[in-house]
């Protein structure tokens, strides 16, 4: 099932982060409606998205754009992109959805920019992006 234009949502990652890497395949196998399309933070798809929103080239962040390209496009970062992940997701996920809503944002962040400080010695760091296989490739942006 392909999603309608306006269920699209791209997430930006780091394609040399082991926890990111393992994330795009985490929601490849589990989002059955494939809402989700995945760009690396250093390609031509997020460099766009970075000129369309300046504000975004200083963090150090997963990123989540919602209606992408289009008038009502709306940005997601840190424990936000991650709540929203959740709530797309559906089924049981929701749950995780509801139990972030009750912590506040600004510990909800600061917890994850501890995280995103330390993703790479907890989780590794490759020497490339991920190769999509065929099956997954068009939901790779470049």
């Amino acid at each position: 099932m392909t999603p309608g234009v306006g269920e699209r949502s791209v997430l930006l990652y780091d394609g040399l982060c082991g926890f990111c890497d393992r994330l795009v395949g985490f929601l490849l196998r589990r989002d059955r409606r494939q809402i989700f399309h995945f760009a690396p933070l250093d390609g031509v798809f997020a460099s766009d998205l970075l000129n369309r929103h300046p504000h975004l080239r200083a963090l150090d962040s997963i990123v989540l754009i919602e209606n992408s390209g289009l008038e009502d496009e709306v940005v997601w970062v840190r424990s936000g992109a991650v709540k929203r992940i959740t709530r797309q997701l559906g089924g049981m996920w929701r749950i995780a959805d509801l139990l972030l809503s009750i912590v506040p944002e600004w510990l909800r962040d600061a917890g994850y920019d501890i995280f995103a400080r330390n993703r790479y010695r907890w989780f590794g760091r490759y020497d490339a992006c991920r190769i999509p296989d065929s099956s997954a490739r068009d939901r790779f942006l470049d």
